[in-house]
């Protein structure tokens, strides 16, 4: 009897190891952690790039659709080490800052591994920045260097540069003393047109020479995979940004784990990336793939246009070769939206496409529904993370039943520790909703020169705590109800506003919806819905609340109601919910 169990386990076991997931578990406490007998790696992100290269030397790893600028592996590397060794030739040395400010483009990925195999610290920057929010982050970490575009939608970029550092005008390239930024003392500008006080980006690819090309294969062997190698600066959704202290082993590794969940390691994938690069979802989620995996990235535009993505996507399936079709997508659940109700979505051909990540914020269950079914995107996946964590803790598998993929962010990382606590730092009960805490190897340094900002969120025991309502169920899936801040309490009630924007999305006319608390004398707070309707649909805000009478509690269903035709959103797609509040209370006469 016994040696039939013993067999069985093993059995089971084996089951779950082909479809890539954690072993049988029956959690009663809301602690879990990732069980995968993958090792984590030790390399740092130019030597796994190197070891990628000579595998797969010929082998296509970058298309930029906007100009047709495609770059093998070799192509690209020799091209990473050509800019490395001329950032090495204008005087940077390991762990000198450069800043890079642009949309998506072939020059922004050169930079992320050129700075990384010079031992360099790449600083992303939102190309939506404003002057004032530049010159902070420029500042915040010291910045030897800044890599930008010259201009991008209606922005500026000399001319917003030149606002913080007159002296431009009258200083030699590379000479730079700016008084509002002292660190700064070079800045480097995209494409051939030469600008007072700067290099051109083409300049900087010649500088390097044979000693300097030494230089940056002699730093290989030099460099340890726990060097910091990129700050991210947090989305800005809530006060000041803060800057995120990466590693290569942060990065690697979560793109190590990130890719064998989706299977780019079974098969040559070739990746559709409209996200953006600045951020960890263009960043680590999209660029490290082709880095660790051999997978092809594809950008279809230098920010995000629906149609173009949908449109790049049928292109590069026109190509003979099966590998080279489009097979996986990235993207937010608003950029998700935006295509499935582009009114020519109905004239491109999606069928390559298999999987992909729906990530960056909260997806209605509608919404991948539409995904799995109208894009043929069956083994689409949902994470979770937060760029403090490189930036991925959770992802679910291809092979979850849609139910489990609409309700959940599946399990935890490999390696990676969660659990959830109460109000006294106590691990709740499976399936009772607290704060999401995690620890393991994505968990960043800390926040660069900020260190009672990392204390606020990194322990002595290395836990983060996430600021994320959420429960752990039994099998160790884990499912967000909220954000701490955003957490409505009206008359002595918790509202999660999650489930009530869930619940709203499932009324035919509703295309998209946030609910936010507001201020009120006698509830403290109320129920705020602003709702996006469908393209020439029409609804009042009785039918809303008549469609939710005896379907929510009645203390959940909205008190205003408020119909838009877009939601403030950061360049990922996140909507910031504190702009939402303060336009409601100063349209509603809310003041205290």
């Amino acid at each position: 009897m016994n040696e039939i169990k013993y067999t069985h386990l093993l059995w089971m076991l084996q089951r779950y190891r082909v479809y890539g997931k954690d072993g049988p578990v029956h959690l009663t406490q809301s602690y879990h952690h990732g069980l995968d007998t993958t090792r984590l790696l030790g390399v740092t992100i130019g030597q796994k790039l190197q070891q990628t290269v000579q595998e797969f030397p010929d082998r296509e790893m970058l298309v930029f659709k906007r100009g047709n600028v495609r770059r093998t592996f070799q192509q690209f590397f020799e091209e990473c080490d050509q800019l490395a060794a001329g950032l090495v030739a204008l005087g940077l040395r390991k762990g000198d800052r450069v800043g890079i400010w642009a949309p998506n483009t072939l020059e922004w990925v050169l930079t992320q591994f050129a700075t990384a195999r010079a031992g360099l610290i790449m600083v992303s920057i939102n190309p939506a920045y404003q002057v004032n929010e530049l010159a902070f982050a420029l500042k915040k970490v010291g910045c030897r260097a800044v890599i930008s575009a010259t201009a991008f939608k209606t922005q500026d970029y000399y001319k917003m540069l030149h606002q913080i550092c007159p002296e431009l005008e009258r200083c030699k390239a590379g000479q730079l003393e700016a008084k509002k930024l002292p660190m700064l003392e070079t800045v480097i500008m995209l494409g051939e047109e030469n600008f007072p006080g700067t290099f051109s980006f083409p300049e900087v690819m010649k500088m390097g020479d044979h000693a300097h090309r030494k230089t940056v294969l002699e730093m290989q062997d030099k460099l340890q995979f726990d060097d910091p190698i990129n700050i991210q600066f947090t989305s800005g959704t809530t006060g000041r940004p803060k800057g995120a202290t990466l590693t290569h082993h942060n990065i690697v590794n979560n793109q190590w784990f990130l890719g064998r969940r989706l299977g780019y390691h079974e098969m040559h994938h070739k990746l559709c990336m409209p996200v953006p690069l600045y951020h960890c979802f263009g960043m680590v989620m999209a660029c490290m793939a082709a880095a660790v995996f051999g997978t092809t990235i594809v950008s279809p535009s230098p920010s995000f246009e629906p149609e173009p993505t949908l449109q790049a996507i049928q292109e590069e399936r026109q190509v003979i070769t099966l590998t080279y079709f489009c097979t996986s997508i990235y993207g937010t659940p608003t950029m998700f939206i935006d295509m499935l109700h582009h009114p020519n979505f109905d004239k491109y051909r999606l069928t390559s496409l298999n999987t992909g990540l729906i990530g960056g914020s909260y997806c209605p269950a509608e919404v991948v529904k539409k995904v799995v079914s109208k894009m043929h995107c069956p083994e689409i996946c949902i994470p979770y993370g937060t760029t403090e964590n490189s930036p991925l803790t959770f992802l679910g598998y291809k092979s979850d039943s849609l139910e489990t993929k609409c309700n959940t962010i599946g399990q935890p990382f490999p390696h990676v520790e969660v659990k959830i606590v109460d109000t006294n730092g106590e691990v709740t009960p499976v399936n009772e909703p607290g704060e999401l805490c995690t620890r393991g190897h994505g968990t960043m340094h800390g926040y660069w020169d900020d260190t009672d900002k990392t204390a606020e969120v990194i322990g002595p025991d290395r836990w983060y705590r996430t600021g994320d309502v959420a429960v752990l169920d039994e099998q160790g899936y884990g499912r967000i109800v909220g954000r701490i801040q955003d957490l409505i309490i009206r008359g002595g009630e918790n509202i999660y506003p999650r489930e009530i924007e869930e619940f709203l999305h499932t009324h035919p006319k509703v295309e998209d919806v946030q609910v936010i608390g507001v201020p009120d004398e006698r509830m403290v707070e109320e129920v705020c819905a602003w709702i996006k309707l469908k393209e020439g649909e029409i609804l009042g805000e009785d039918d809303v609340k008549t469609f939710c009478k005896g379907q929510i509690s009645h203390f959940k269903v909205p008190r205003y109601i408020i119909f838009v035709k877009e939601f403030p959103l950061t360049v990922t797609g996140k909507v910031q919910k504190f702009k939402m509040r303060e336009q409601t209370i100063r349209d509603l006469g809310l003041q205290r």
